[in-house]
């Protein structure tokens, strides 16, 4: 561990199972998901102490100085009491420090939804998963939505509100995904899990290249570099070290973070080994650097 190093997560989830039900957790048998298994953490809270001991664990410690929360799955008319439950727990522990709530962008009731989200202190944007794949096994939607003039416009209203997107989607449609942005210049992106490299072929590859270029040209577009195992099952800190220098290289230092996606990644690996990996592979880059990466990014994309 490098203990110099001050972490701010910039993608958590927590779940409290006797306040809400979560369908791809709790579900017999569990639907496909196309993150992987999540068998070993299904059917059981994972809650802020869970959290934190999973990023004491290991080599002796990390230090998560800041988390950002991450919407959870639940669905509409559930939104907003996932988002009460982390603002109460804010105010009572200080932790998560940012919420991006959830949000269905086609929700006939979405401007009373977004207003009152934004009313809550610590949240700063929404996420509604937008990942399309022609292969059922992959795909989280039965069509593409940034393709509906509809979701479009419902994305549109995040703007007066102040919200900023979490984007996470394949890499076939970020050619979309940048011209959305494009005419959205006002509201903030992030792309979640280092865009989903998930068609590891070479054209697939390349259009996860080509796909992250445009939406870099865009300047409110950031990335988390996060996620590494849902697309690479088998990973080592050599496998993904050209995912994580191609991202940074693409979006640069300013614009690119990393982030545990815990407990979902803990399926695939221990923040422990995740965090070693990001800290080897950027062993060679300055101190400011690699503030930015682990923790000043975060902070500053939202609002901390």
């Amino acid at each position: 561990m490098a203990s110099d190093l001050r972490i701010v997560d910039g993608h958590v989830h927590l779940w409290d199972l006797s306040r809400a039900r979560y369908g791809w957790l709790q579900d017999d048998p569990l639907p496909n998901n196309p993150a992987g298994d999540m068998s070993p953490i299904a059917n059981r809270n994972y809650l802020l102490d869970d959290y934190l001991a999973d990023t004491i664990s290991g080599s002796g410690g990390w230090r998560v100085d800041k988390i950002v929360h991450v919407e959870a799955g639940q669905p509409v008319g559930q939104q907003l009491a996932e988002t009460d439950w982390l603002q109460s727990l804010a105010d009572d522990r200080r932790y998560p420090h940012a919420i991006v709530a959830g949000a269905d962008l086609l929700d006939p009731d979405l401007d009373a939804l977004l207003e009152a989200h934004a009313a809550r202190p610590n949240v700063r944007g929404v996420r509604q998963i937008v990942c399309w794949h022609e292969d059922p096994l992959k795909t989280y939607t039965d069509r593409d939505l940034l393709r509906d003039p509809q979701w479009v416009a419902g994305f549109a209203k995040l703007a007066r509100h102040g919200l900023s997107f979490d984007l996470q989607l394949y890499p076939s449609q970020m050619a979309t995904a940048a011209i959305i942005a494009a005419r959205h210049p006002d509201i903030p992106m992030i792309v979640n899990h280092a865009g989903l490299p998930t068609d590891r072929n070479d054209i697939g590859m390349e259009r996860w290249r080509i796909g992250l270029r445009l939406l870099a040209a865009q300047p409110q577009v950031s990335i988390k570099i996060s996620g590494l195992g849902i697309t690479d099952r088998a990973w080592t800190p050599e496998t993904i070290r050209p995912i994580v220098l191609e991202c940074i290289d693409i979006f640069g230092t300013e614009r690119a973070m990393f982030a545990s996606d815990f407990p979902v990644e803990r399926v695939h690996g221990s923040f422990d080994a995740f965090y070693s990996a990001f800290d080897a592979i950027t062993a060679d880059f300055s101190a400011d650097e690699r503030d930015r990466l682990f923790a000043a990014n975060v902070e500053a994309i939202y609002r901390i």
